[in-house]
């Protein structure tokens, strides 16, 4: 299951992905896992949350980006719960051009049953019809 946090830049979406993210470590029995591309906010996580910084990781584009999540999630059948944010800004790409990677994602959170937060900075009318979808 796919579920988005959208608003514009700055309208307080990191802080509701990582207070989403903190909150689920209570009722999780299995691994969580955050992605963004800074470490401003590593601090800000239960140490229970895997964070990772893809700066890290040099991640250039969509596609790379793609193979970066399904390999977090492939490195543990544990995995219950995956937050990315920022997802457009990381694969540097605009949001209304990932309909593939939104497709990906489904089909991935579908076939080990994850549950992905992601945030997009868009207001929600401005949103594509493919992201729309998982509001």
């Amino acid at each position: 299951m796919i579920k988005i946090i959208c608003g514009p830049k700055g309208s307080g979406k990191t802080k509701r992905i990582i207070e989403t993210a903190n909150n689920a470590v209570a009722t999780a029995k299995g691994h969580l896992v955050f992605i963004t591309d800074t470490k401003r906010y590593m601090y800000d996580l239960r140490r229970e949350v895997r964070f990772i910084d893809v700066s890290d990781y040099a991640i250039a584009g969509e596609e790379a980006l793609c193979g970066f999540i399904k390999g977090v999630i492939a490195g543990s059948y544990d995995n219950e719960f995956v937050y990315v944010d920022g997802v457009a800004r990381i694969a540097g790409k605009g949001l209304q051009d990932m309909a593939k990677f939104f497709y990906m994602l489904e089909k991935v959170s579908d076939l080990r049953n994850l549950e992905l937060w992601i945030t997009c900075s868009s207001a929600e009318e401005d949103l594509p019809d493919f992201v729309k979808k998982y509001l």
